[in-house]
């Protein structure tokens, strides 16, 4: 009887410690990455400088410049309840972001392992300005 109690109580402190509605962030290699951005919803970050995002992002991304100094304040004009798709030059700045987004609240975001370096490695397309 005590280890049916002891199981069950497991059972339920474990279930109260699942992860729903808490932040996550999800690294994506680049075909993971370029079908999350196809799914309805998701939002794509571009976190690079603006002469790099000129220079070639991939096609409907926003661009926040983590480098600006105002990073954290420029993502309160977004939603955290939404989906992110956020990316940089080789992955660094993009989980660095990933991180920020989550102490402020962002619940969804994936992060593309390898950047726009891989990104254009594979042959996937860029759309410049």
């Amino acid at each position: 009887m005590r280890k049916l109690i002891a199981s069950f109580a497991a059972i339920i402190l474990l279930a109260g410690c699942s992860s729903t509605g808490s932040a996550t962030t999800v690294n994506l290699n680049v075909s993971e990455f370029s079908l999350k951005i196809t799914e309805p919803g998701v939002i794509v970050l571009d976190v690079r400088t603006p002469e790099e995002f000129a220079s070639g992002h991939i096609e409907g991304a926003l661009n926040i410049d983590f480098n600006s100094g105002n990073f954290a304040n420029e993502i309160t004009r977004l939603n955290p309840s939404e989906t992110y798709a956020v990316y940089c030059r080789s992955g660094s700045r993009s989980g660095q972001a990933a991180s920020i987004m989550h102490k402020a609240g962002f619940h969804d975001v994936s992060n593309l392992n390898g950047g726009i370096i891989d990104w254009t490695n594979d042959g996937l397309p860029l759309v410049m300005n």
